[in-house]
């Protein structure tokens, strides 16, 4: 399929091959969708095998972005880029200005944030040369580490499907199997330990096991193990289609609520999760905490609005379960239908709009 023929299918607005012969960069920025505002994503840097592949994760991870930034109710469309190489040998300071150059030509339609392979240090090289990227340092006015509230997000989404599931929200006494326990997930557990969770916890990183075990007085398992545990909640916090052929059948949760991305092998997998009565929250809005978070500061950083906004994740999780339950659909599908939803009520209002204007201009 051409590139157009692509963008058409997928209604994609705008896509950018960037070039910088002198360092090295090769960069594909791709504006999904501008609906509800500019389009907000992270810059990935990734060591592809091929050119087609690196086009073809930058309009999944834009359109992604869209979904994602619609149901967190930010007014930001999305985006995404991809620079083609490995992080650990070919970033140079060149070729991150030479990325933020092309970044400023856009003049406010993509704003850029750190990703995979990128990082806080990297956002500030490209903010030399262009206004329009988040996740800088905090002495540039940024929000510094989003993990802590990337974790309070994760924390009020897991009570919410905990509320669908049991009737219940609080998390007092249930046991909780987590996945992962790098920064956000240690930060969750932290939350999870204070109202009174069991917690079971592994990760293929022995050190961040044992601080949790030690912190938080965890149980662990063998990596491999924790999908076969006895729990109320699974909580994938690493790698992503974890909810797999392999581990669904071997879930013993009654619900799913985690932060990694991209949780669901396929939507199939979604589909199953559904007909077994397991409570899933899709993990592009419980783990959005950390897009609320440097999106703030395109308006003057504000660490209580963002956390008021955050714990609104509660309330757009709730609304899911509600789509999925009224409908008879996966909450998958349910968290697709209300972002869509909210794009579609802008569009037609604009259209609206300029009808109007048009019928008053007519008339002069």
């Amino acid at each position: 399929m051409g590139i157009f023929e692509k963008m058409e299918m997928y209604d994609y607005e705008q896509v950018v091959f960037c070039q910088d012969k002198n360092s090295g960069l090769k960069a594909i920025i791709a504006i999904h969708d501008t609906t509800l505002g500019p389009a907000l994503g992270g810059t990935r840097m990734w060591k592809y095998a091929t050119e087609e592949e690196a086009v073809e994760d930058a309009f999944r991870l834009a359109k992604g972005m869209t979904y994602k930034n619609a149901a967190a109710g930010l007014d930001l469309g999305g985006g995404k880029t991809v620079i083609i190489g490995d992080p650990r040998k070919d970033k140079n300071p060149e070729l991150l200005r030479a990325f933020g150059r092309y970044v400023q030509s856009l003049n406010g339609r993509y704003i850029t944030a750190e990703d995979v392979g990128t990082t806080e240090q990297d956002m500030d090289l490209i903010h030399l040369e262009t206004d329009f990227v988040t996740g800088i340092s905090p002495e540039f006015g940024s929000s510094g580490n989003p993990s802590p509230v990337t974790a309070y997000g994760v924390y009020r989404g897991m009570k919410a499907a905990a509320k669908e599931a049991f009737g219940d929200d609080s998390l007092e006494g249930r046991t909780i199997a987590v996945q992962g326990v790098g920064n956000v997930a240690f930060a969750l557990c932290e939350y999870l330990h204070k109202e009174g969770a069991t917690l079971i916890v592994t990760d293929i990183n022995k050190e961040a096991v044992n601080r949790a075990v030690d912190a938080f007085d965890a149980t662990a398992v063998d990596p491999n193990d924790i999908y076969d545990v006895d729990c109320d909640i699974y909580a994938p916090c690493a790698l992503g289609a974890t909810i797999n052929d392999d581990t669904i059948n071997r879930l013993k949760a009654k619900v799913i609520a985690g932060s990694a991305n991209n949780q669901l092998k396929s939507d199939f997998h979604g589909d199953i999760v559904f007909e077994k009565g397991i409570v899933y929250a899709p993990d592009y809005i419980i783990n959005s905490g950390g897009v609320i978070n440097v999106a703030d500061e395109l308006y003057g950083y504000n660490r209580e609005r963002v956390l008021k906004k955050v714990g609104m994740l509660y309330d757009s999780l709730s609304n899911v379960f509600e789509i999925s339950r009224r409908d008879n659909i996966p909450t998958y599908v349910a968290a697709d239908r209300m972002a869509e939803e909210r794009i579609e009520s802008v569009r037609k209002s604009r259209s609206q709009f300029l009808v109007n204007e048009h019928h008053i201009l007519s008339r002069r």
